[in-house]
């Protein structure tokens, strides 16, 4: 199986693509500090995830690396946080991204819990 046709990276490919819509809209001078820090949060969850999957023969490493994704997932949640406290996105648009987010990382954790379920040779 390819990491792209896990569920948890499609959903965080979804979310980060919808972070990255919603944050078009922030002001000019929020570019190179929340813009740039929700985009970046966000996408990494799918890079720790595909890093995961490829170190699935190291058990130790494929739980670091979704630790990893599960850490950058709460910190776009963070960020959404930010947003809304700044007025840059509406209570529902953070309710929406936040739930999906929730998602995300129970995903993420399901799979630091049953790494077997996903190839791993646990010792």
């Amino acid at each position: 199986m390819d990491f792209k046709k896990l569920i948890a990276y499609q959903k965080a490919f979804d979310l980060a693509m919808s972070v990255f819509e919603i944050s078009k809209s922030f002001p000019k001078e929020e570019t190179y500090s929340l813009t740039d820090q929700i985009r970046r949060s966000s996408r990494s969850v799918n890079a720790n995830l595909a890093e995961a999957y490829r170190k699935r023969k190291y058990p130790k490493h494929f739980i670091s690396k979704l630790t990893d994704a599960d850490g950058e997932n709460s910190e776009t949640h963070t960020w959404l946080d930010f947003a809304l406290a700044c007025k840059y996105i509406s209570n529902k648009q953070h309710i929406d991204l936040s739930n999906k987010g929730i998602e995300v990382g129970k995903l993420i954790n399901y799979m630091i819990n049953n790494p077997g379920k996903f190839g791993v040779k646990e010792d």
